[in-house]
């Protein structure tokens, strides 16, 4: 995946905003809350997310895939894949949605209706 397609598939969630920060990644957010990062590791585009506890195990021992740097601290699970062999687009996109999916999970049901993104029990994606 590149970064163009990483921007167009969070652009995808309901509510995902889009802003540029921290030395020109792009950041994407539901509700306020951080699901999903590009930026670059050794020149190259990485892709960071949250992972779930099994994932978070699992998916780190893969050679590309590595705890997040910054984020995966202080007991918060995020994962970077800074390497093409890290995982296939089809397993990116699938991480990248179970973050959002894990985000906006956590958000009050009003804090959800706020922002137009549907209850985590009745979204089907």
């Amino acid at each position: 995946m590149d970064r163009k397609a990483f921007n167009e598939f969070c652009a995808t969630f309901p509510a995902a905003e889009h802003v540029v920060q921290w030395g020109n990644a792009d950041v994407w957010k539901a509700g306020g809350k951080l699901f999903a990062v590009c930026g670059w590791a050794d020149g190259r585009d990485a892709f960071t997310f949250k992972a779930g506890d099994i994932a978070y195990e699992v998916l780190q021992e893969r050679p590309g895939v590595r705890p997040a740097p910054y984020l995966a601290s202080r007991g918060m699970k995020w994962l970077q894949q800074y390497d093409e062999n890290g995982l296939t687009d089809t397993e990116l996109k699938e991480q990248i949605t179970l973050s959002y999916e894990m985000v906006t999970a956590k958000l009050s049901k009003k804090k959800r209706a706020e922002f137009g993104i549907p209850d985590p029990k009745s979204a089907e994606r």
